[in-house]
Formats: structure tokens, sequence, C-alpha cells
């Protein structure tokens, strides 16, 4: 087939060179990004007059029908052999519009291109990673709520070393993947800066408005400057690193649990889902999954050093080592996405035995601290202290005896302040509950700090939005409501009135979702599915039975309806078979073929299709511009 560039390079390119150039196994990846961008790209050809709103309507079609083929059926892309995901698009557009789909690359380089693609791809998986670091620490904090009592052994250098609570534990990678989340947050800033419009280096001839452009495709705004944007891959090292960092706790995370569930330690049971058995040994239950997340931790951090080394002496501006780039961004945050989906399962099944982690968190001497700040408390120099207590764990240990089971009497010899108050010091309890400085293991502070630490992840990134309903309200919708919406999601689609979706399906896209709740809990859902930078839909429309009637529904429909108009849709529609109640909204009935991106994306693909007795309803929230 004739490439995209030949006309200075011509004749027949050697075959294993096409093999080791082409680009297309591994970037049809970011094939729905590149039909977004070619979109954008065509509206704002439109707006500066290069080509006709006629042709812009044109184009737009053919590039909806491209998308909806690719996801329909992902071989077309893995058999073709065009050089690249842009190269197939093209080609399938000018398939479709003719001479038209040549016009499309008008003042655009491949170069901005692809990183613009490449951006737009990671803000989405982003928003995932997000959301998944949520959902493991939502794990982390029900485990700690559900073992708030369980004494634990504290180790350093792997020996027990003083008694903690296990919810302590909890929270310390708590604390961790909060900042990882930070890091992931903080890197969208950077992302969030769209290079289209720059060319190949130096920025395109056509009067384009790329602030707006940014904004139709979701960035916050334009790349500053042509030549850095081809060329800077900043945010996938960043990204990189963010998953490396992460990964790095997830295996540390990993380690400890391995370890409390070795035969020798027995502080902890995996459960059978996520465990395997010996193909020799019988008796053997192994933590798989722990241990291929501590194994795919080198993995992550191998991409991170590839991509550092593949950068360090690039000159600018474009260079087809940045071709470089995707594979171990790809493969990073597929494997760092894996791991945290692992873990909610992984906490989910953890059994602990008390009895023997209390009995370990006490034994060892691991009161032998108590019994220093005791003495301090009698008057001792700590150095004094630390140096007494050393000898009686000696002499506890020549008797065979914890420090405890040592006579008030022999404490006194070697150290001569010990009275008979000495034992309360000495029990375990004592030892934590004297810890109750800020971010100590006592029970009082470990507690407040897992009630504010689910505040702040349903706060994080997600804030409420209240209504004026007293005990009702409304807010974007967080993991820790999955089930909840799922258990909607799932009643009303077993009656026929929503589609049905998988708990992986919504968890994805858990940041389009929104809540209902009455006294705290859920009860009702809606999400809004953005198809383009003018058409939205509001699906997963349901209600609680028992709480229909007090206008739930209503309320969530005019909360998108907000978050729409604020982010600049300007028609918003829905398929229902209720239309008075969005009449009510401001809805009014039109044809589904005048939804033409509904119909190839999603109705093609609906069991109900030729039997669809669903009303269109669309709302005009702006008017559009006219070029």
């Amino acid at each position: 087939m004739t490439s995209i560039w030949q006309g200075r390079v011509q004749g027949q390119q050697d075959s294993l060179f096409r093999i080791f150039n082409d680009s297309l196994p591994f970037d049809r990846r970011l094939i729905q990004e590149d039909i977004e961008g070619s979109i954008g790209w065509a509206h704002a050809l439109a707006r500066a007059e290069v080509i006709s709103d006629g042709d812009r309507a044109r184009i737009e079609k053919a590039l909806r029908e491209i998308a909806s083929l690719a996801e329909k059926d992902p071989t077309l892309l893995t058999k073709a052999t065009d050089e690249d995901v842009h190269s197939w698009v093209e080609r399938e557009l000018v398939a479709r519009v003719g001479d038209l789909g040549k016009r499309l690359h008008t003042g655009r380089s491949r170069n901005d291109q692809v990183a613009t693609d490449l951006r737009l791809w990671c803000l989405k998986q982003t928003r995932v990673r997000l959301a998944e670091i949520d959902a493991a620490n939502l794990s982390l904090l029900e485990l700690a709520e559900r073992e708030r009592d369980t004494v634990f052994p504290g180790f350093t250098h792997l020996q027990r070393a003083q008694p903690i609570l296990f919810a302590h534990w909890c929270l310390a990678y708590v604390e961790m993947l909060r900042r990882d989340a930070d890091r992931f947050a903080d890197a969208l800033d950077r992302v969030a800066r769209c290079p289209l419009g720059s060319g190949a280096l130096s920025g395109t001839a056509y009067p384009i408005d790329r602030q707006k452009l940014a904004k139709e495709l979701g960035f916050d705004g334009p790349s500053a400057n042509s030549l850095d944007a081809v060329s800077d891959r900043d945010f996938v090292v960043e990204l990189i690193a963010s998953a490396s960092v992460c990964m790095l706790h997830l295996s540390r995370m990993a380690e400890d649990i391995i370890f409390y569930a070795t035969g020798e330690a027995a502080y902890v049971e995996l459960s059978d889902d996520v465990s395997t058995g010996s193909s020799l040994m019988p008796q053997k239950k192994n933590p798989d999954a722990l241990e291929l997340i501590r194994g795919k931790t080198g993995r992550v951090i191998g991409a991170l050093t590839g991509i550092l080394v593949t950068l360090k002496a690039l000159p600018l501006a474009y260079n087809k080592d940045l071709q470089e780039d995707k594979e171990p961004l790809f493969d990073a945050m597929d494997t760092l996405s894996m791991c945290l989906r692992m873990i909610p399962r992984v906490l989910q099944g953890l059994k602990i035995d008390r009895a023997r982690a209390r009995k370990a968190a006490i034994a060892s001497y691991a009161n032998a601290t108590e019994l220093a700040d005791y003495l301090v408390r009698k008057g001792v120099a700590f150095r004094d202290a630390h140096h007494q207590v050393g000898l009686l764990v000696r002499e506890a240990i020549r008797q065979g005896k914890p420090l405890e089971d040592l006579s008030v009497q022999d404490m006194v010899k070697l150290a001569p302040l010990v009275t008979s108050d000495v034992f309360v010091t000495l029990t375990v309890d004592s030892a934590l509950s004297r810890r109750s400085v800020s971010g100590g293991t006592a029970p009082e502070q470990v507690n407040a700090r897992v009630k504010e630490a689910k505040r702040s992840l349903r706060a994080t990134r997600r804030p409420k939005r209240r209504s004026a309903g007293g005990a009702t309200g409304l807010r974007d919708a967080v993991v820790e409501d999955l089930d909840d919406i799922k258990r909607l999601v799932d009643l009303w689609s077993l009656r026929g009135e929503n589609l049905p979706r998988t708990r992986d399906e919504i968890m994805e896209k858990i940041t389009d979702f929104a809540i209902a709740a009455v006294d705290g809990k859920v009860r009702g859902c809606a999400s809004l599915w953005i198809y383009e930078s003018d058409l939205a839909e509001i699906r997963s429309l349901g209600v609680d039975e028992g709480f229909q009637g007090r206008g739930l529904g209503k309320q969530l429909v005019e909360f998108f309806i907000e978050k729409a108009r604020s982010i600049g849709i300007e028609r918003l529609f829905v398929l229902t078979r209720m239309p008075a109640f969005f009449e009510k909204c401001g809805f009014r009935t039109v044809s589904i073929n005048s939804l033409p991106q509904k119909v190839t994306k999603d109705c093609a693909q609906c069991p109900k299709n030729q039997n669809c007795d669903e009303i269109a309803m669309v709302l005009v929230l702006q008017e559009s511009e006219v070029s």
C-alpha cells in the first residue's frame, strides 16, 4: 500500500524495515483518541474556514463510523498492514469520503497528532488509576475497621519490635497510596496541555483557535511552545514514575502479607480464591497473587529506566526514538491497574489469627521499651533506663521467662526504682494506649484516623454537592458507592429499563456517575456519557423502590443538566419509556435517527435494536456556534 509520506522517498520498502518501523501493532490502542483528536481538528479547520461546515460534518460522521467499526471488530486493526494507527484512520476515512479525507490533515503533522493522542489516552487512564487507588485504599480502610481491636506485632529489621494495632498497619499503606494518588493527580496538570496545532515543530500556518480546540478535547489549554510540544514526553516519565512508586508500595504490602502468612509467622491466612497449590506438595497454599505483585514491580521500574534512557540525549524536536514511549507506558499502566485491582480481592478475604497475633505482639520482649519508659517516669534518665532494661532482658532470657514474669525482687536488683505497679505498664493494652500521640497506634488515634481517612477519600477529587433537600444529598460518586450503584443498575436492568453493566465497567466509569443519598444511604444514581464536545447522554438513571416520588430522579437529571451546561455541552439526550417525566425537565421528543452517534455506537449493539420501545428526547442547553 502507499504510505502517507511517499513522494520524497519512493520504491519498495525492505520487508524487515517495515516490521521494524511500523507501530500499528501497539499504537492501534490509540484508535479512539486518534478519532477524537481528528474530529476536534475538523472542527478547528471549519472554524478557520479551511473547510466548510458541511465538509466538517461529513468528515465527523465518517470518523464516528470508523470508531464504531473498530470498537465492534478490533481484528480490523490487528490484521491491517498500515504503518500506524493514524495511517489506518486516514485510509478508512478516504475510503468513505474520498479526497475530502485527505484535507483533514491540512496544517497538522503526525508529530502533534501522536502527541495529542497519547496525552488524551493518558488523561483517561490516569483518572482510572486514581479510581483504582481509591478502591484499594477503601479496601484497606474496611479491613482496618473490621480489625480495629486486633493487636499485632510491629517489626523493625524483620524482628518483632513493639505491639501495634493491625489497623495501624493498614493506615500506613493508606498514607502511601494517598501520596500515590496525589502524584498522579499532580501529573494530570501537566498532561492536560494540548499539542495539536503545533505542526511538525514550528506551529501551523492556519488560523486555528488552539484555546477552543484544547477545551473541546478536554485539555486545560494549549501547549506554550510548538518545538517543546511535539518532543515533550515528560508526562510519560511522570506517569511511569508515579506508577513505579505506587508499585513499590504495593510490593512492600505484598511482602508484608506474604511474611505474615508463612507457616513460621501464621498471623494471617489468604483466601483460597487468590492462592494456588503445589503440583507436588498437597499441603501447600501459595500466595501467588502477592508474589506476582511483588514480581511485576520490577517490570514497571524497568519501564521507567527505559524511557529515561530513551530521552536522555534526544535533540529537538521530534525523533523516531519517541516511538519507544508507548509500549513501556502502556505496559506500566496496565500492570499497575491489574495489581491495584487485585489488592481489594486479597484484603477482603484475609483472615487474621487474632490470638496468635496478640501473643506474638508481646513476645520476644516487645514490652522492653514500655519498661524503659516506666523507669523514666520514675525519674531515671533514659540512657540509664535503657541500660537497666537491657540487663533485665538478659536476666529474663537466662531464666527463660518474659519480662512480666520476673519478680519485683529480681527486677529491683538491676533497676532499683521498680515497684509492684510495674506489671500494669508491661501489659500490651497499656503499651498501645500510651502511644496516643497524633499518628500513634493508640486505639483512639487509630479509630479517629480511619474515620478521617474515609471522609478524605470521599472528598478527594470528588467534592460533594448538596441539594437544598435537607436529608437528601446529591454528589459525584466515589469508589465507596460502587456496590450501591451496581445494585441499582442491576435492579433496573433486570426490568429492562437500563442496560446491564458489570462491576468492572461501572468501576472504570465511576467518575461519570452521581448519586442521590437519603440520610446518608445511596438511593439513586445516574451517569453522564459524553459522546463529543456538543452532545452527552444521561444514562443508568435509577431510584430505589420505596424512594420513588420524592424527586430524587428529577434532582439527578437537574444535577447533570447543570454539569453538562457548565462544561459547554450543547445538547443533552435520553432514551426513555417515561417521556412525561423528562418533558417536565425540559426535554422534547426527537427521532432516534437524529442522534447518529448513539445509533452507531450503542444502539447497533443493543439486544433490543430491532424492537426498541424507548423514546429519544433532547434538551438544547446552548445554541451551536455558526462557523
